[in-house]
């Protein structure tokens, strides 16, 4: 007798025909954010690099001038001055921005019990509004405010921290200090979590105090991360505005001598009457200046590299 064969499993059938793929499918879910790019981003670029070369006004279409505006810039003094408010809002902000957060990040790093209250009030600045941040600095630092009180009763008198050209810019400087740490803090505590533990080990066990960890271990395992820190927050302290607006004013301080180059953007170019063309010339050595600082800062990162 012939042994039975073994019951084989039923196959499905094979479809007839697949559907293809329409070549624009990806292009169809891409469109979205392709709108909305081109719409609030692109346009605007574009548009503002074509009226800098003109003499368009807010109620005027202008026409073209050529180089007219930009050649207007080098006998502007108030151009000159923003310049120099933001070039010294760069060298204010960014060293504390690079250093203080890593410190904050070191501190708060280790799991202790009520750590995380710390973490959280460290961050609270980020999250509140810098309109709202801005205004509570002006009243602490006003000439009634609390810091000049408790000046005052210490013997040492009011200060005008905000009536001062220089006072005024550096108090702008600690506001965006203050508001930027926790932000930066997180980014630093992403980095120094993936820094080996050996590390700290064997450079504990080769008799390296604290101090000659950090700049031996530490700082080389998130150099890329400081980098990272230093090209934004350079780019960000250049185009400052509502920190210096909110406790300077339209007028930019005593005389607009603490007019910031993104100040004079908005002065220049709003308004019935306001110099869209000129504005636009301003946006673009904005523009330029800014990419220039993110170049510098990579370069520098690869010549200490190499």
């Amino acid at each position: 007798m012939a042994a039975p064969t073994a019951p084989t499993r039923a196959q499905h059938p094979v479809p007839t025909r697949i559907r293809r793929q329409l070549p624009t499918s990806p292009w169809l879910f891409a469109a979205p954010g392709l709108l909305v790019t081109g719409a609030f981003v692109l346009y605007p670029f574009v548009s503002t690099l074509v009226n800098s070369f003109t003499d368009r006004r807010t109620l005027l279409p202008g026409h073209f001038v050529g180089l007219a505006n930009f050649r207007e810039l080098l006998h502007d003094d108030m151009f000159w001055t923003g310049l120099r408010n933001s070039t010294l809002y760069v060298v204010g902000v960014v060293p504390a921005l690079v250093v203080l957060p890593l410190l904050l990040a070191l501190l708060v790093q280790k799991n202790i019990p009520g750590i995380t209250f710390f973490r959280s009030a460290f961050y609270t600045p980020v999250v509140a509004s810098v309109v709202v941040v801005g205004l509570i600095w002006v009243w602490l630092l006003d000439e009634r405010g609390l810091v000049n009180s408790l000046l005052e009763t210490v013997g040492v008198g009011r200060v005008g921290f905000l009536s001062d050209q220089w006072l005024l810019l550096l108090s702008a400087m600690a506001v965006t200090v203050w508001k930027g740490l926790g932000y930066y803090m997180v980014i630093y505590l992403a980095a120094l979590a993936n820094v080996p533990r050996e590390l700290h080990e064997a450079a504990a066990v080769d008799g390296a105090g604290p101090v000659r960890r950090f700049f031996s271990v530490t700082v080389p395992a998130v150099r890329s991360t400081m980098v990272l820190v230093a090209a934004l927050s350079s780019v960000a302290a250049f185009k400052v505005f509502s920190e210096v607006y909110l406790m300077a004013g339209p007028s930019g301080g005593p005389a607009g001598e603490d007019t910031t180059l993104v100040m004079l953007v908005q002065r220049t170019g709003t308004g019935l009457t306001g110099r869209v063309g000129y504005a636009s010339a301003l946006s673009v050595v904005v523009f330029a200046v800014t990419v220039a600082l993110m170049l510098l800062v990579l370069r520098a990162d690869r010549g200490e590299e190499a």
